[in-house]
């Protein structure tokens, strides 16, 4: 028997243990879970109050909402940001922390103390806007991705990870003639895949829910982003029924959206497509922040 030879008081504390784990698991889940079957159901029919399961279940919320002005482009440019911003960022924070591991860098130290002073202190928003502009970035698809395409914290770990890689590799590699490069490329990128994949799930979470570049530097509609439309039709909640309401007519649809409905439904838009990545990158991300994170 598991419980034989314990305590009462073991036992009971692993019970009481579980169950706070269960209840706290339930409470953190939940408001999440609430979302998705409300967004699911008839707004009419969610307006009176939902539990455990859809009220007359539809998928009209989620159809009318994308029939939107500007949703499809947006969402285009929006996978376009986190998949380009997501590989120039892994390749960029690997690559400088690669070069910040060799002792034969000039001022290397000055270099690494100066990365992370910026995780703390920043130009502010009018230099940082002039710098952009300065560049030609102001209403460019690259102020989305070059900008932030160096993160502190990321050479941090990629740093820390690749100092745990054994040195005789790129050694004996150096040796039949391979240059910092090739041993890069060949050596470390193929053995830090669980950092690597922890890096891009962090910037690929960023990228996708980024908004706030997009208000301040683009002004452009075509270039606009999923995520700042869609904070526009939730600012703007009775302008975009409105829309929708007249939409559904001329479709004969038999569901009225409700402002409440309409939140609920945007949310879940924005939330599930990144949801989806953390189950491939699971098993790499445990093992790239332990390891990445024991020294700095």
């Amino acid at each position: 028997m598991k419980f034989k030879n314990r305590s009462a008081g073991s036992v009971l504390f692993d019970i009481f243990n579980h169950a706070l784990q269960i209840f706290l698991i339930v409470i953190c889940m939940y408001p999440f879970y609430y979302l998705f079957i409300y967004s699911l159901s008839d707004p009419a029919e969610a307006s009176g109050g939902i539990y455990l399961l859809p009220k007359a279940f539809t998928l009209k919320n989620y159809i009318q909402v994308l029939e939107l002005p500007g949703i499809v482009q947006a969402t285009l440019v929006s996978v376009a940001r986190t998949v380009i911003g997501t590989v120039i960022s892994v390749l960029g924070c690997m690559l400088y922390a690669y070069i910040l591991t060799k002792k034969e860098l000039p001022f290397r130290k000055i270099i690494y103390r100066m990365t992370v002073i910026t995780m703390y202190v920043g130009g502010g928003l009018i230099p940082t806007y002039i710098v952009l502009k300065s560049y030609g970035f102001i209403n460019s698809f690259w102020v989305y991705v070059i900008p932030g395409a160096i993160g502190a914290f990321n050479v941090i770990l990629a740093k820390t990870y690749i100092e745990q890689l054994p040195e005789v590799l790129e050694e004996s590699a150096m040796i039949d003639g391979a240059g910092y490069f090739t041993c890069f490329f060949k050596i470390v990128m193929p053995l830090s895949k669980s950092i690597v994949a922890t890096i891009a799930l962090f910037v690929a979470v960023g990228q996708w829910n980024a908004w706030f570049d997009n208000y301040l530097y683009v002004f452009e509609s075509e270039k606009f982003t999923l995520q700042y439309i869609l904070y526009m039709y939730l600012t703007q909640v009775q302008n975009t029924i409105k829309q929708l309401q007249e939409g559904a007519m001329s479709g004969m649809s038999s569901v009225v959206l409700t402002p409440e409905s309409v939140r609920v439904t945007i949310t879940m838009l924005v939330t599930i497509p990144i949801i989806m990545v953390y189950p491939f990158v699971q098993k790499h991300f445990v093992k790239g922040i332990m390891i990445g994170a024991v020294k700095g």
